[in-house]
């Protein structure tokens, strides 16, 4: 008989509750609940799920904003057997319409921001049943009233490794959004890969502002933090003025944060006065950590780790730890110990060489089973012994740290030279004038594509291209200087905080504007 380990998150919730009943499990807008309340209402919500026909493969949609309820509703799901499909509170309707209809969701349910967002399509969802949360509505009945009437569920379906246990959709910047397949097994090796990298302990207490929509948000530090038995404060939306409060009220030890939003917090007026001594390590991916941001915090005595991942990768692909970020500037560091790392060439042979340049490729326990209804798009990333094309391009070094220098689609070609833009961003931004700034081809009747540098602005300064070149000039070849320039208010991001080359490249691609040379 094959052995189901217990490693479904229904099953090691109901773990934490009995091993530690009274430690605070969760902190949401000044409310606290301890472990054994925690699974008290997840076993309520379970209940309700379970009377309303949710069945083990069934799926349910979660659409709000960052809320104590997206996490029970979690745990309830994975309860049942049945598989947990998070929506990004950005989309419109109509985006949100494909989505669910795509994952088949059975029970849907949404808060009080969004439900006016579906009602332009709520005709043409095919979910059985729809519940509200948070507020009254006859469209949208309260999840609440049917947890009050429900038979608790407290014990956990059985599940395997392999068994899907939630459904993240991509952000579909070059087609369809996609769902990646994230297994229980996927979980449980992301889990013990962050353990093992971050060392997260039970007297821990996590900041969360990343929307839990994203795989960043949940799976790095907020799933390992409750299957440690310590305290997530969680925070509807990024606020950075608030972030900075709560570290100081909660005495915060742990946060994630993509770079972006380590900026924003620093920018604030309460930072430089801020207790922030409790605050013992920062986990930062989506983009890599400039210099000066690194010299800052780490200055405030915090540490600073950084990673590499994907959607796919179920958050952590690799790990730079504090201890070798001077040492590896740039660098993403080392693959965890359940995942593995390697480059292929164009033709996909594997690069043996320190610094050559191809596809960085992730095979482990932590890699998606694929994407839900696409065989197609799954044998398009997945080779048959496990390996995941990222479509990322980078390389090691004689040490085996691993260097991300771009997105495969996003490198500019000028001239017949390759320019990874990543390379130029990280010399632009040493630029006392430049707060944000990106870099993208242009179309060129004369070099093909253009070097161009969208630029945004630090409060009360200016720059000119010929300010912006003559810095690149000291640290760039000719052919890496930017030779256009766009001055924006902000450059557009994901709920990531990745910046969204694509809309700018459609943007100018379109327009004669910005300073040439």
């Amino acid at each position: 008989m094959a052995i189901r380990p217990p490693i479904s998150p229904g099953q090691w919730i109901n773990s934490r509750a009995e091993l530690l009943p009274m430690r605070p499990a969760l902190t949401f807008q000044g409310t606290t609940w301890t472990y054994r309340e925690f699974v008290e209402q997840i076993d309520r919500l379970a209940g309700a799920l379970h009377a309303q026909g949710v069945r083990q493969g069934d799926r349910v949609g979660f659409l709000a904003f960052n809320h104590s309820m997206f996490l029970v509703a979690l745990f309830a799901t994975s309860k049942l057997g049945a598989i947990y499909v998070p929506l990004n509170f950005r989309l419109t309707g109509a985006e949100l319409e494909f989505i669910i209809n795509d994952a088949g969701v059975h029970t849907l349910i949404v808060g009080p921001d969004h439900q006016s967002v579906l009602e332009p399509v709520r005709g043409a969802l095919k979910c059985q049943r729809f519940f509200g949360f948070g507020g009254h509505s006859e469209a949208w009945p309260d999840i609440a009233r049917e947890m009050e009437r429900a038979t608790p569920v407290h014990a956990a379906a059985e599940m395997d490794p392999d068994d899907v246990a939630i459904l993240i959709y991509t952000s579909g910047t070059t087609g369809r959004p996609k769902g990646s397949m994230m297994t229980v097994g996927n979980i449980w090796a992301t889990m013990v890969n962050e353990m093992l990298m971050v060392d997260v302990l039970s007297t821990d207490t996590l900041l969360t502002y990343a929307p839990l929509f994203h795989v960043g948000g949940l799976n790095v530090l907020t799933m390992t933090t409750i299957l440690k038995g310590a305290h997530v404060v969680l925070h509807q939306s990024f606020d950075p003025g608030q972030v900075i409060a709560d570290i100081a009220r909660y005495k915060v030890t742990l946060a994630f944060a993509v770079p972006a939003m380590l900026l924003f917090i620093s920018q604030h007026p309460d930072f430089e006065k801020a207790d922030m001594s409790t605050l013992r390590s920062v986990s930062v991916g989506g983009a890599p950590c400039p210099e000066p941001l690194l010299k800052l915090y780490n200055g405030r005595g915090i540490a600073v780790n950084q990673g590499y991942g994907l959607t796919e990768t179920c958050a952590m692909a690799s790990f730079l730890t504090p201890e070798w970020c001077w040492q590896k500037m740039g660098s993403v560091g080392k693959p965890p110990p359940l995942t593995q790392l390697r480059v292929i060439d164009a033709t996909g042979e594997v690069i043996t060489q320190p610094h050559a340049r191809g596809e960085i490729c992730v095979r482990g326990l932590n890699v998606t089973r694929g994407y839900w209804n696409r065989p197609d798009a799954t044998r398009d990333a997945l080779s048959e012994d496990g390996w995941l094309r990222t479509g990322d391009v980078g390389y090691f070094d004689e040490d085996g740290f691993y260097y991300i220098c771009d997105r495969v689609k996003d490198m500019v070609i000028t001239g017949g030279e390759n320019v990874y833009p990543a390379e130029v961003e990280s010399v632009l931004y040493e630029h006392p004038s430049i707060a944000e700034v990106a870099v993208i081809g242009e179309p060129d009747e004369k070099w093909g594509e253009a070097v161009t540098a969208v630029v945004a602005l630090k409060p009360g300064t200016t720059l000119t291209l010929e300010q912006l070149q003559e810095h690149a000039s000291q640290k760039l070849a000719r052919y890496k200087i930017p030779r256009r320039m766009h001055i924006v208010p902000a450059l557009p991001r994901n709920p990531t905080g990745k910046v969204l080359k694509y809309v700018l490249r459609d943007r100018f691609a379109k327009s004669a504007g910005g300073e040439k040379q």
